[in-house]
């Protein structure tokens, strides 16, 4: 029997890992995962066959087995060796019964690895430096490195293995190599330094050539850090380069760094390079007086191949405005705030300066740079002159929207400049939109801003004096940047720096790479980056690799924590973060939150050992599992005990509070459950749905509202506009997220605190909450392998939609309001299968690969009902009850009626209705008015 052929069956190449740039990888069996595109309905992976082919295209191996697995799957060939180079490609079948007859599909097109230098002893290169001494206490111009050679014939191929202490570019014959900037980028360089591959063929030709290098700073000598520290990895900068030519005929010319008098350095055009305060470069200076090099040492065992992606220039912008500020300066606005560099294009004469200042808001017109702190942020250009000359910093970066141009010869011209936009080069894989189109603004905010601070590392800002990998902000950000990019091996390859910075006690930093005082702190939320980014990767990925590097990190923090708690099993002693900025924390007191630190610190702690243990289950590791199993039920046990009441009701009486015991499954029993998120929605309600959330309990309280009862109360939180919410930056024209709730204040002045960023990722975590729940797009198993569509819709919104390329392919779920019907439709990938949870449709079956459409009774939202026992401070949340309260009130107690709805009342008196009513001369009367009209008011309104 001949089988039926699979109809519109495909695949896409396989990946390489988490990787796109294949060339020098440093895995000798890397993990290879595949997308299948199909339009069959139902669609499972039977079967798979992956060849091996050599460089030539000659098949070398196969391998075909029965498996659905299409995700990470195992290398299964012979493990590759340095500098090795084959192609693999692959087939699937569906699943059927005629397993002896599969109906295959065509052949993926082949994806072509190609290894680096594996082993130490594939380097022959050294690190060098320029010969002479510099101090490394200020900034110096970069150096250039350069070394002549002579080819006697032509070349079949050529790779560059390359890395710098600093940062570097190079070039061959003038060509630069490569795309990357700021390369090798920042690790703790002692325990790990990344090396760069490049195919550099087509640069080199027959006779001489001559390669190329400018070192400067970047982070290894530069200044990092509030505290203004330099050369904190080393004084000295080195390039170390490794030149392999293959010729034509066969043979391999090699030409390497070394101090054997080939190589010679000099001062070039770029007299400063920092990354904070900017670049200034001369182009009248062409490297002259050149000396020799000396070489440096250093241990090349911590020599690696790249996990991530590199940085590139992604993106680039036109000014959407130009304006002469009060001080009669010229102000470009990109309309963006961005991270990048200005690339110009200008005819001058020689030596004329171009003055470029930097900055991220305007105060009444001028650059608002105070809230740079120490950073400069300028960059100057000084021309060569006599023709037109492009030039574009190499080695520095900034946070701007605004740019302040000076110097410009002649009459400005706006079409000569352009933002170049930069950050790791991670592939976006997510997408949302929705009714409300402040709502979508949120969405892209936090886009953009994780572009901005994805650079590299997960840095906390990109403007200031800062920059640096605070882990807290990842924690809390790192499942919405699983939702947006491809982060897997972004995140993965930080974690590696993590797990090298976690001291013998198990202590993980506050900061990866440790750059200052602060960065040993282990800190509650912060420290958790430990357990928490992994368990992100392995939901988003179904990544178990991940989970069994990272594992002995893991424990080793919460037994870190287990040591700080003692017996009792209560974190609260030492310095905290808390919920960092809550938004009623008094001014210079960032961590003086609602919540104590105490609490929060203890519910972490509990997380932490929860995860651990689920790891340990993941990897099988039986003894582990159990251990933290029952270590995460005593921090419960200890929690519940020492800060929650039998009813429900938390120390603190905060909004994170709640949401981290509802959260962190902290509430064992269901009355408690219920007491706390009724609460919880009442401190939500009582603050005018006003956030009162800092940097932890942000990404989980809407989870808690919604999960809990409490939906409409999460969207109205989503929804306030008034200052602090997420909306509140949005109507001030923000295009990132900010670092605090009121950055902007509403009066326009910029806050003042000392601390302040308007591209701060961290409270957009509630972005992943946007298409787990609005949208209703959900993971139910790991790396997507089982969906879950669950939209619940509320808010007033009429229409959502989240696209996601999961591991498997392209998912998407969609919903609208058509009157008084409600319209979901859905695409599932194949190899996949999806729950569906829509409310008020029953029980509805499992769907497989597929489009997928349901119509069902749109939603029925009762209006938030209001009796003689809510509070008067609930009402401002109601724009409706409140006017139906002032209207009683201005006929029974108009004396009274104006202060009562005032946000500031609060402070010095809250009441029930009830109570008010005790007070109020024609008390009975007014609260017969009120529970009639709010009676009246919720029945209207369902």
């Amino acid at each position: 029997m001949t089988p039926t052929p699979q109809p519109n069956t495909a695949v896409q190449p396989p990946t390489v890992e988490n990787v796109r740039d294949t060339l020098g990888i440093g895995w000798r069996e890397p993990r290879l995962s595949w997308i299948t595109r199909t339009t069959a309905d139902g669609w499972r992976q039977g079967i798979y066959e992956l060849e091996l082919v050599n460089s030539a295209g000659k098949r070398l191996s196969s391998v075909a087995r029965e498996s659905d697995e299409s995700v990470l799957v195992s290398w299964p060939f012979a493990a590759l060796e340095s500098r090795e180079r084959v192609g693999v490609r692959v087939r699937v079948a569906a699943r059927s019964a005629d397993r002896a007859h599969p109906a295959w599909s065509a052949w993926s097109d082949v994806t072509w690895v190609e290894t680096g230098l594996l082993d130490e002893s594939d380097w022959t290169a050294r690190f060098v430096s320029p010969d002479w001494d510099e101090d490394a206490s200020k900034d110096n111009p970069c150096a250039v490195l350069r070394r002549p050679f002579e080819l006697d014939g032509p070349v079949r191929t050529a790779r560059l293995y390359a890395t710098a202490l600093g940062v570097y570019e190079a070039e061959l014959n003038g060509a630069r190599i490569g795309d990357q900037v700021l390369a090798p980028g920042w690790t703790a360089y002692d325990q790990r330094l990344r090396y760069q591959t490049y195919d550099v063929t087509e640069l080199l030709h027959e006779g001489a050539n001559e390669f190329t290098a400018t070192l400067a700073d970047g982070w290894y000598r530069g200044r990092l850090g509030w505290e203004g520290g330099r050369a904190l990895y080393g004084e000295r900068l080195a390039l170390l380069a490794q030149l392999e030519i293959v010729m034509a005929d066969g043979r391999v010319f090699t030409v390497a760094t070394d101090a054997d008098g080939t190589w010679q350095a000099a001062p070039g055009p770029a007299l400063r390079a920092s990354l904070y305060d900017g670049e200034t470069h001369d182009a009248r200076i062409r490297p002259e007086n050149w000396h020799g090099v000396r070489a440096e040492p250093f241990d090349m065992a911590v020599l690696a191949a790249p996990t991530g992606p590199p940085v590139r220039r992604t993106e680039e912008l036109s000014p959407v405005a130009i304006t002469t500020s009060p001080s009669g300066k010229t102000v470009m606005d990109f309309g963006q705030n961005l991270v990048g560099r200005l690339r110009l294009t200008v005819d001058g004469a020689a030596g004329q300066e171009i003055v470029l200042r930097h900055a991220e808001v305007l105060q009444d017109g001028e650059l608002a740079v105070e809230p740079l702190r120490t950073a400069e942020a300028t960059d100057r250009y000084i021309l060569r002159g006599g023709a037109p000359e492009t030039w574009e910093p190499r080695f520095t970066f900034h946070g701007f929207r605004y740019v302040e141009v000076t110097g410009w010869p002649g009459e400005f011209d706006p079409d000569a400049v352009r933002a170049a936009v930069i950050h790791s080069d991670m592939e976006r894989v997510g997408f949302f939109e929705s009714s409300d189109e402040l709502v979508n603004r949120l969405h892209e905010n936090a886009v953009w801003g994780m572009r901005g601070n994805f650079l590299d590392v997960p840095t906390d800002c990109p403007q200031r004096d800062e920059r640096l990998g605070w882990t807290g902000d990842i924690q809390v950000f790192s499942p919405t940047a699983c939702q947006l990019y491809d982060s897997a091996g972004f995140l993965g390859s930080w974690l590696v720096d993590l797990a090298l910075e976690q001291r013998a006690d198990g202590a993980a930093p506050s900061i990866v790479p440790k750059v200052t005082p602060f960065a040993d702190l282990a800190a509650a939320g912060w420290s958790d980056a430990a357990t928490v980014v992994p368990w992100t990767l392995y939901q988003r990925y179904g990544d178990k690799g991940v989970l069994a590097a990272q594992f002995a990190s893991m424990r080793a923090w919460v037994d870190h924590v287990a040591e700080l708690a003692g017996p009792d099993r209560l974190w609260n002693t030492g310095f905290q973060f808390g919920d960092w900025l809550d938004p009623s924390a008094p001014a210079g007191q960032p961590q003086a939150a609602k919540t104590p630190a105490e609490v929060v610190a203890t519910a972490y702690f509990a997380h932490s050992a929860s995860l651990v243990a689920q790891a340990a289950a993941v990897l099988g590791l039986e003894d582990e599992e159990r251990q933290y199993s029952q270590l995460a039920a005593a921090v419960r046990t200890a929690f519940q005990d020492e800060y929650v009441t039998s009813k429900g009701r938390i120390i603190g009486d905060a909004q994170t509070a709640y949401s981290l015991a509802l959260q962190f499954a902290l509430l064992p029993g269901a009355e408690q459950r219920r007491h706390a998120a009724d609460r919880l929605a009442a401190l939500v309600r009582n603050n005018g749905h006003r956030i009162g959330t800092g940097f932890l309990g942000t990404p989980l309280i809407c989870d808690a509202l919604a999960e809990n009862g409490h939906l409409e109360t999460a969207y109205r939180l989503l929804l306030e506009r008034g200052c602090p919410s997420w909306l509140y930056p949005v109507t001030q024209g923000a295009t990132t997220i900010w670092e605090r709730w009121d950055s902007m204040r509403p009066d326009g002045t910029v806050n003042r605190d000392g601390m302040t960023s308007f591209n701060h990722y961290a409270l957009g975590a509630v972005v992943d909450w946007l298409y787990r729940t609005v949208a209703g797009l959900d993971c139910a198993e790991p790396g997507y392998r089982r969906l879950r569509i669950a939209p619940r819709p509320g808010g007033g919104l009429t229409y959502a939609k989240a696209v996601l390329r999961t591991p498997y392919g392209p998912a998407s779920v969609a919903w609208r309001i058509n009157g008084d019907e409600l319209v979901v439709e859905a695409d599932v990938p194949p190899n996949t299968t999806a729950s569906v949870d829509l409310l008020g449709a029953g029980s509805l079956p499992d769907v497989g690969a597929g489009h997928h459409a349901w119509t069902i009774p749109a939603p029925k939202v009762a209006a938030a009902r209001f009796t003689l026992d809510s509070w008067v401070s609930e009402l401002r949340g109601d724009q409706r009850a409140l006017e139906i309260f002032k209207d009683a009130m201005l006929r029974y107690w108009p004396e009274v009626a104006e202060h009562l709805e005032r946000p500031e009342a609060d402070a010095g008196m809250d009441l029930t209705l009830r109570q008010l009513g005790d007070l109020a001369p024609r008390g009975q009367e007014l609260l017969a008015e009120l529970e009639h009209r709010f009676l009246g008011y919720a029945d209207d309104n369902v």
